[in-house]
């Protein structure tokens, strides 16, 4: 799609808590290090979990059977995955609501508190899918007023926002309606059972000057560079790198592929905390490690939801 293109955006469908965006956030921090805050970046929450889904008839079994998806998943990008998933999670909209009342407190604070709502299934594997999950998960980020965040993810407003990012998720493209594209992800809409689609998770839309470009499942790291060269011709695409030092005070948390695609070194700083999983080490700053609740342990979950109407 190319031409007629009115704003300059780069719009990223996705889900707290899916496994193909989990895997595929080192090549999406790469991307937002290149864009380095010249281009907008628009998060639609897509809502992979939803709240007419109907309820497994066998909740052991569904958990099983999506413990190895995820593990299949990990096997192709590399991330992290916990070692037990508790269960499937039960909606995605909670950690949505969150997250999109995180964007009120700054850029810094909503991607941690994003990050920390990923790491809720995939690190720790408890599903952030309920308000007090959602609350125990993000406890402690920095900067974060957990009592606005929790005001805000109730409201009418947000709720609104997100109810819009799940019907725009459900307007795909042309492009990605009839994709033929490489394994194992390759991004083709998912036909849903009205008939009509939803774009897959994740899928990245660049639109820019000189056309709109959609990267969508998994993709390589060069995919995303050579889109945004194409939206915007003359935009600087150098991957920047930095030590992995400042790269963990920014981020808090890094996977191996994070330090690979991000840092000079690609390994992490001595005073990094290491976290097992069963797909690989996730590494905190010590800051993080202190208030994170994978070195913390499990805490009780009470299953209040936030109100969804």
């Amino acid at each position: 799609m190319s031409g007629g293109v009115r704003v300059a955006e780069i719009v990223e469908y996705t889900d707290p808590l899916c496994p193909w965006a989990w895997g595929s956030e080192p090549s999406f921090r790469r991307l937002r290090a290149q864009v380095d805050g010249r281009i907008g970046w628009r998060r639609v929450y897509s809502i992979l979990f939803d709240t007419d889904d109907d309820p497994a008839p066998d909740p052991a079994a569904e958990t099983a059977w999506y413990a190895g998806y995820v593990e299949e998943v990990a096997g192709h990008t590399g991330a992290p995955r916990a070692a037990r998933l508790e269960r499937v999670a039960r909606s995605s909209w909670p950690a949505s609501l969150a997250a999109r009342a995180a964007e009120a407190q700054g850029p810094l604070v909503a991607e941690r508190v994003l990050r920390r709502l990923r790491e809720s299934v995939f690190v720790l594997g408890e599903p952030a899918d309920t308000e007090q999950r959602v609350l125990d998960c993000v406890g402690g980020v920095p900067g974060l007023d957990i009592a606005r965040l929790r005001a805000d993810a109730s409201s009418a407003a947000v709720e609104a926002s997100v109810r819009a990012d799940r019907a725009e998720a459900r307007t795909p493209l042309p492009e990605v309606l009839d994709l033929v594209g490489p394994p194992p992800h390759p991004g083709r809409a998912r036909e849903l059972d009205d008939g009509g689609h939803r774009y897959a998770l994740p899928t990245i839309v660049i639109r820019g000057p000189a056309a709109c470009r959609v990267v969508p499942g998994l993709r390589p790291a060069q995919a995303y560079t050579e889109a945004l060269g194409e939206a915007f011709p003359g935009f600087g695409t150098a991957v920047p790198k930095t030590s992995a030092r400042a790269a963990l005070a920014l981020h808090r948390s890094l996977t191996a592929r994070e330090l690979e695609l991000l840092t000079v070194e690609g390994e992490p700083p001595p005073e990094a905390l290491r976290v097992d999983t069963a797909g690989g080490p996730l590494w905190l700053h010590p800051e993080e490690a202190a208030v994170h609740p994978a070195p913390a342990g499990r805490r009780p979950h009470n299953e209040t939801p936030f109100g969804v109407h």
